[in-house]
C-alpha cells in the first residue's frame, strides 16, 4: 500500500520540485512577473524609432569576471570629468530608445560621462514574449558581473550615480550598493524594491524613487517597507508618487504619460545635479 502511494505521489512531488526550482531561479520578484501574462500584456512593443547615434557616442566593451566581455553605450562629457551616470535599460534591452535617452541625459546634466549598460549581452527584444525570455534568463550572477566590470572600467576617483526604469530601476539599486563610497545617488523609476534587508544595509547613497500609484505589479506596502529600510541606513529616500500605471515614464512606451514623465524628470534632474556636485 505504501509503495502504491509513493508511485501515485511521485508525479506530484516532481512537479512541486520543478516549481520550487523555477521560483528559486526566478527570484527576486521581477523575473517571476516577467513570465506572467498580465505583466507581458501591460507592456506594448516599442514603436519604430528613427535614430542615429551622435558622432561622439559609441559602444564600448569591458572585461567582466571570468573573462567574458560586457558592453555599454558610452556618451562622454565635452570636457574631462569625475562625474558619471550609469543608465539601466528596461526589459526590452539596450535599444535605440535607451541610447537616445543616454545622450539626452548627458545633455541635461552637462559635465558628466554617461554609460547605458547592456544587461542582455547584445540581445534586444521587440515584443513582450522576447522581453520576458531575456529578462528571465538574466541571472543575478551574470548581472552583477556586468555591473562590476563596468564599475572597474569607469575607474577610481569618480562620483557615480545610477538611473533605471522598471527592471533597470532594480538594477540601479543593485549597482548603487556595489559602488560603495563611489555612489553619488540612485534613481529608481518604479523598480522592484530590494527585499533583502542585509543588502539594503550596505547602501551608502541617497535614493530617489518614482512610483505610479496605479501600478498593479509593485505593491505600495513593498515600497513603504523599502523606504523605511533605506532610511534606516541613514541615507535619504526621496519618493514621488504619480496617479499612473507601471511604465508610465518609459521612453519606449507607446502609452507613456508625457506630463507626469516631465514632472518626474525635473525632480530627477535636480536630484542628480545636486549629488554629482557634492
Amino acid at each position: 500500500m505504501k509503495k502504491l502511494l509513493l508511485i501515485l505521489l511521485a508525479p506530484l512531488l516532481t512537479m512541486q520540485a520543478r516549481a520550487q526550482s523555477c521560483c528559486e531561479k526566478a527570484s527576486p520578484d521581477f523575473p517571476l512577473l516577467a513570465m506572467a501574462g498580465d505583466f507581458k500584456d501591460a507592456h506594448m512593443s516599442p514603436l519604430p524609432l528613427s535614430y542615429s547615434p551622435k558622432e561622439f557616442s559609441s559602444m564600448i566593451t569591458f572585461e567582466t569576471v571570468g573573462g567574458k566581455q560586457g558592453s555599454a553605450f558610452y556618451v562622454p562629457s565635452d570636457e574631462p570629468t569625475g562625474n558619471v551616470v550609469i543608465i539601466f535599460h528596461e526589459w526590452w534591452g539596450l535599444n535605440d530608445y535607451i541610447k537616445k535617452e543616454a545622450e539626452r541625459w548627458q545633455e541635461l546634466l552637462g559635465n558628466v560621462d554617461v554609460y547605458a549598460v547592456d544587461m542582455y549581452d547584445g540581445q534586444v527584444a521587440t515584443d513582450a514574449d522576447q522581453a520576458s525570455k531575456l529578462s528571465n534568463a538574466l541571472s543575478q550572477k551574470r548581472g552583477e558581473e556586468i555591473v562590476g566590470g563596468l564599475i572597474a572600467k569607469i575607474g577610481v576617483n569618480k562620483r557615480v550615480a545610477t538611473l533605471g526604469w522598471c527592471m533597470g530601476g532594480s538594477w540601479s539599486f543593485t549597482a548603487a550598493r556595489m559602488l560603495g563610497d563611489k555612489a553619488a545617488g540612485c534613481v529608481m523609476y518604479y523598480g522592484f524594491p530590494e527585499k533583502d534587508e542585509k543588502k539594503i544595509a550596505t547602501l551608502k547613497t541617497d535614493v530617489l524613487y518614482v512610483y505610479g500609484t496605479q501600478d498593479k505589479f509593485i505593491k505600495k506596502e513593498d515600497v513603504d517597507l523599502f523606504e523605511k529600510q533605506v532610511l534606516a541606513t541613514q541615507n535619504k529616500f526621496e519618493r514621488h508618487d504619480y496617479a499612473a500605471v507601471h511604465a508610465f515614464a518609459n521612453p519606449s512606451n507607446p502609452q507613456f504619460l508625457a506630463k507626469e514623465a516631465k514632472l518626474a524628470e525635473v525632480l530627477v534632474l535636480d536630484f542628480l545635479k545636486k549629488r554629482l556636485q557634492q
